[in-house]
């Protein structure tokens, strides 16, 4: 029987595999850096409190691609191009989420509504992060390598998602709820729609080093096929609610330094 903790425990076991799932995260984290750098240069004026929880988001996103290319490094690993159908963030983007890259790259100051975009958008996507890291969290906590990576991210990522609620619920209550459930709703569900894409072609990615069965691959994207399929009957609604966090001013003072890897 398959189990999410085989999978990747397979996953990781195999120096290929292992290469290419850290270059992919590697490749996403260091974007996310790139963006939140870019939008923390450019807030609007009316917004520049903002500005220094931006940039730790940057920081934060650019440690976890620094470890996870320190993991590679401690196993002799190089990293290796990311295959475009794996590249979530380049998806999601040309999909026209988020602020698009032609945006950031102008020296022209964002607008309040941007903010709301890059609020919703970064809300959605560090759902599905904290999600996932809580997963690798609950079955590799205490493996010899991952577990303080993980462990590290994981709390990130929930600082990341708890700083989205609290930002948003503020502007809400500023007059622009309205812009972000619309924008909320729309990132889910492109987001998932992408999500469903990436998995698929991580997968049979996987599958092709890994020597998968051609069975063992069918299982796998009926899987990734049936959580679309509840994401899309109502599972993406998780992704645009919004509540207060216990985790106050998550994202308040400086990143915390990356582990070393010896």
């Amino acid at each position: 029987m398959l189990s999410a903790k085989g999978l990747f425990q397979e996953i990781i076991d195999n120096d290929e595999s292992f290469r290419l799932f850290c270059s992919i995260a590697a490749g996403g984290e260091t974007q996310g850096g790139w963006e939140n750098a870019r939008i923390a240069a450019l807030v609007p004026d009316g917004e520049r409190a903002l500005a220094s929880k931006i940039t730790r988001h940057g920081a934060d996103e650019d440690k976890h691609g620094r470890i996870f290319n320190a993991l590679m490094k401690k196993r002799g690993l190089e990293p290796v191009p990311v295959p475009p159908d794996t590249d979530y963030t380049m998806l999601l983007e040309r999909g026209g989420i988020g602020l698009a890259h032609d945006r950031l790259k102008a020296d022209q100051a964002l607008t309040v509504q941007d903010i709301v975009t890059y609020l919703a958008h970064s809300r959605v996507t560090e759902q599905r992060a904290s999600e996932q890291m809580e997963l690798l969290r609950k079955h590799f906590a205490d493996h010899p390598d991952l577990g303080r990576a993980v462990k590290m991210i994981s709390h990130d990522e929930d600082n990341h998602l708890a700083y989205c609620h609290e930002e948003l619920l503020r502007l809400a209550s500023a007059g622009h709820g309205r812009a972000i459930q619309r924008t909320l709703r729309e990132c889910a569900l492109a987001e998932i729609r992408v999500y469903r894409d990436v998995s698929l072609a991580v997968m049979a990615h996987m599958g092709r080093i890994l020597g998968w069965p051609t069975a063992k691959s069918a299982v796998l994207a009926a899987g990734i096929h049936a959580l679309y399929a509840y994401e899309r009957a109502g599972g993406w609604r998780r992704m645009v609610s919004l509540r207060m966090p216990e985790r106050r001013d998550a994202l308040g003072g400086p990143a915390a330094a990356a582990p070393e890897f010896a």
